[in-house]
């Protein structure tokens, strides 16, 4: 393969589409009693309450281009790293691209979970099929400025805790006791819309990443923190009201990102996708 992909565990691409398209996955890290858990690699604690959590080093994702780029045969690597505003990894990744010239290029997803995990599987795709680690890079570009997240979680506490969310914006959220609807905006998470129930909530959700997905062609991911049957539900209603879906996923989020979120949590990802080109 001419361009490898290489993206974090925040991503929360299933494991047989990551396989499927050559995409190496770099581990984030939950940190617990004095122990540094891999993401995808050691058993997680059940109770993710109370960690703290990790971004990939510059030496762990040096090690994780430099073997890319044996794998690419030397055409090049492509990094697509969950927002920096919300990790320190996209910042390690460019630190460590530095030492590979230009043979490593990094996107910034602006986003996590699928709202990353799609730009770098269009990215693989287009690769697969020849493409040159500019067009690779272009593409992934291109898709993480498509995509919108939107995540309903039951408390914020956990959130403002680890600085995901300003502490003004979770004390008014609790405060009212409020059900708000997260979106990332410019990879940041804001406050989005109050409603006063969790059926209101979702039911919102709902109506934003419909009318966010239009009549086009359209991968869309519901994402859940031990909430699978409401994360089903969901995905079908997706499924009844978008046109045109070309993929969707239901899957948990990361233990990273459920350490934020909290039990109960709900997201979804919406990606319209570019038009098919024939020729690539």
């Amino acid at each position: 393969m001419p361009v490898v992909v290489v993206t974090d565990s925040s991503a929360c691409i299933p494991q047989e589409s990551a396989d499927a398209c050559g995409i190496q996955v770099v581990p984030l890290h939950v940190l617990r009693d004095g122990c540094d858990l891999r993401e995808g690699v050691d058993a997680m604690p059940n109770d993710l309450s109370g960690v703290t959590t990790a971004g990939a080093s510059p030496a762990e994702l040096s090690e994780a281009y430099a073997r890319a780029l044996k794998l690419s045969d030397g055409d090049g690597v492509l990094a697509v790293h969950i927002s920096r505003q919300l990790s320190g990894t996209w910042e390690a990744g460019r630190v460590a691209a530095q030492e590979f010239g230009g043979a490593v290029r990094i996107v910034d997803s602006q986003s996590a979970g699928m709202g990353l995990g799609y730009p770098a599987l269009e990215a693989a795709r287009l690769a697969e099929k020849g493409a040159s680690l500019e067009e690779a890079y272009g593409r992934a570009v291109d898709v993480a400025s498509r995509g919108r997240c939107y995540i309903v979680v039951d408390k914020l506490d956990q959130l403002r805790r680890g600085g995901r969310i300003g502490t003004a914006a979770a004390l008014l959220g609790t405060a009212l006791a409020m059900k708000p609807i997260l979106h990332l905006v410019d990879g940041k998470l804001v406050l989005g819309e109050k409603t006063r129930t969790t059926t209101k909530a979702l039911a919102r959700l709902v109506d934003s990443a419909v009318e966010r997905a239009g009549l086009g062609r359209v991968a869309i991911a519901v994402h859940h923190m031990r909430a699978r049957e409401r994360a089903d539900g969901i995905a079908e209603q997706l499924a009844e009201r978008i046109p045109d879906v070309a993929e969707s996923v239901v899957t948990d989020f990361s233990a990273v990102i459920g350490a934020h979120v909290g039990v109960g949590a709900i997201g979804v990802v919406v990606c319209p996708l570019p038009e098919i080109d024939a020729n690539t």
